[in-house]
């Protein structure tokens, strides 16, 4: 068994490494100029289909799928909206800019993945960052584990009594034993 200064130098180089590794995956997240750009480059498309636009849409009737995926025949809201994409199609307009006529009129909510923008980065973040600190939080629960471990009885002097052994103590344990047989 590894000595109680080893296992904690251990544990404390796993804790700094995965900070740093933590800090490295932040800084790439928010600092990297090609993730600020992904919504604008999903949304540019020079011929879109009625497809592609409306997959990038929420349904508001309450379905909760996307405009292309309602299954409802009926539906108050997919139906009309995918015959405006149709006709916003035909009038030149790209990906970009229906999803952009949609999102101003209905709000951030009618779209179906949060944009990489702002606070949405969060969406994108927090279950790595989730990941990270559970993992983080195992490690260090897994290393308090192992240096709180009792000394097994091979570990401890055979024969001879614990350090806190009171004789007094064993004398008053036997005789009450004794009283109960």
């Amino acid at each position: 068994m590894l000595r109680p200064e080893v296992t904690e130098f251990v544990r404390a180089k796993l804790v700094f490494a995965s900070s740093i590794l933590f800090l490295v995956v932040a800084l790439f997240v928010f600092l990297s100029p090609e993730l600020k750009n992904v919504s604008r480059e999903t949304f540019a498309s020079e011929t879109p289909t009625n497809a592609q636009v409306s997959e990038g849409l929420t349904c508001q009737c309450g379905c909760g799928l996307t405009v292309a995926n309602c299954n409802m025949p009926t539906c108050g809201f997919s139906v009309p909206m995918r015959r405006e994409i149709d006709r916003m199609i035909g009038e030149g307009k790209t990906r970009a800019q229906i999803i952009a006529f949609y999102r101003s009129q209905y709000g951030e909510k009618v779209l179906s993945a949060p944009t990489t923008e702002g606070f949405n980065i969060l969406a994108w973040t927090m279950p790595f960052i989730a990941l990270a600190l559970g993992g983080g939080l195992m490690v260090l629960a897994v290393g308090r584990w192992h240096s709180n471990q009792p000394p097994t009885p091979s570990e401890s002097k055979s024969g001879a009594p614990p350090a806190s052994f009171d004789p007094e103590l064993r004398r008053k344990l036997e005789k009450e034993l004794e009283e109960r047989r």
